[in-house]
């Protein structure tokens, strides 16, 4: 294939830069709660994030790619020109990478999944007409930016209001934190391990039923409950804590449960969302190998894998912080009991939509499970200016990945 290293080059200069924005906007969901509810420093949450992320990106991200079939674009039409394909990807990639860094410095949490689709409508339209986009799965992907936040925001509100139930509003509060904190570490393993089963090992070639992913996760569960029972019972009580802030003992309580989550929810966005890179970057590295074949799928080698982690990891240590800030601390206040509410109820959202098959954005159930949290302490503890530029910022995804796919790929025609 003529240009076929230059576009190998450009595969992966494009896909590191992808994988860069990924970082820098969407790794603030697993962190931004933790950070905002003062249990991890950024210093630490990068960290963990980093060990985290990159151990689920290259362990279960992914060893074949359907993005191409992904049912964005019928891809048929372009198998008697692969040049077409490979530069609409090369576009698709850049223009997401684009719109990523230009959210993430202005600290809005944009979803990178929304971004990458609405980047190949965009090709699809400019490369090949209108006919050859999926505008049913598209309309499907619209409606997720209503049902993740609704979904995820609904469980936080009634598990926060769990927790005020059993807990807080209990005579003795440490006492039944110390008592239901456990079950609720049962709970986020449990979930997140059947998060990263079924969305995550089926990459790496585990295949793993359903019934075996259950059992696996109770078990993962159970494990981190008694690990957490032993840690919480090691809690100091400290009564002058408890003189500035009523719940100051319960927590801390809550804080051991928050580090679990946190690593749990980074480890299975980590194996998720690194395929919004490297899923574009494997099309175009199959049909420049193949000499123009186009496959309906494309095996991935596993230095793109590694590419994609360290785009994320580079990403989150540079520009990440913007992100955590505003979803950790400036939608509503939050604290370890708060941030626990917010990350299962994310973690929890996925799983379910990941098992009817739902395209659904990990940002938008994080976002949504805050703003559960905040309701469930009145719509006063909302900062409603925030939600509002949030919102505004989720609807223009699509347009601006399609429109810059369009002119990236006009551009990149005009070279070759």
């Amino acid at each position: 294939m003529e240009y076929g290293t230059i576009y190998l080059i450009l595969a992966g200069v494009f896909g590191l830069f992808m994988a860069w924005g990924i970082g820098a906007n969407d790794v603030a969901n697993a962190m931004a709660t933790s950070v905002g509810a003062r249990v991890l420093t950024i210093r630490r949450a990068v960290l963990i994030a980093a060990v985290f992320e990159f151990s689920g990106a290259v362990l279960a991200g992914g060893e074949v790619t359907s993005t191409i079939r992904s049912g964005i674009i019928d891809v048929e039409v372009v198998a008697g020109d692969p040049q077409l394909l490979v530069l609409g990807m090369l576009a698709a990639l850049l223009a997401a990478g684009v719109w990523l860094l230009i959210a993430s410095r202005m600290g809005w949490p944009v979803s990178t999944t929304h971004s990458i689709v609405g980047a190949i409508i965009g090709f699809g339209i400019a490369g090949l007409g209108w006919h050859v986009v999926h505008w049913s799965n598209v309309g499907t992907i619209a409606a997720s930016w209503v049902v993740s936040p609704l979904l995820s925001g609904t469980v936080a509100y009634l598990l926060f209001r769990s927790v005020q139930w059993l807990i807080l509003d209990r005579p003795d509060p440490l006492k039944s934190a110390k008592r239901f904190v456990p079950l609720y570490i049962f709970l986020a393993g449990f979930i997140m391990s059947l998060m990263t089963m079924l969305k995550g090992l089926k990459h790496v070639g585990l295949e793993i039923s359903a019934a075996e992913a259950y059992g696996w996760s109770a078990i993962i569960g159970l494990v981190l409950m008694l690990i957490g029972k032993a840690f919480i019972s090691r809690v100091p009580y400290d009564p002058a804590a408890d003189r500035e802030f009523h719940y100051a003992n319960v927590e801390r309580v809550f804080a051991i449960l928050m580090v679990v989550t946190a690593c749990s929810m980074a480890f299975a966005h980590g194996s998720n969302d690194v395929a919004n890179a490297v899923g574009p970057m494997a099309a175009i590295i199959s049909v420049v190998q193949s000499g123009g074949q186009i496959s309906a799928q494309s095996p991935l080698p596993s230095w793109v894998l590694l590419l994609g982690a360290v785009g994320i990891v580079i990403g989150l240590v540079t520009l990440g912080q913007r992100v955590i800030a505003t979803v950790g601390r400036e939608i509503t206040q939050l604290t370890p009991s708060r941030g626990f509410a917010c990350e299962l109820a994310a973690a929890g959202t996925v799983v379910f939509a990941s098992g009817l098959g739902l395209p659904i954005s990990t940002t938008h159930s994080l976002v949504g499970a805050v703003l559960g949290v905040g309701m469930a302490r009145g719509i006063a503890a909302l900062n409603l200016n925030v939600v509002r530029t949030i919102f505004m910022s989720w609807i223009v995804t699509l347009p601006i990945g399609g429109v810059l796919a369009i002119v990236f790929f006009w551009i990149l025609k005009g070279i070759f």
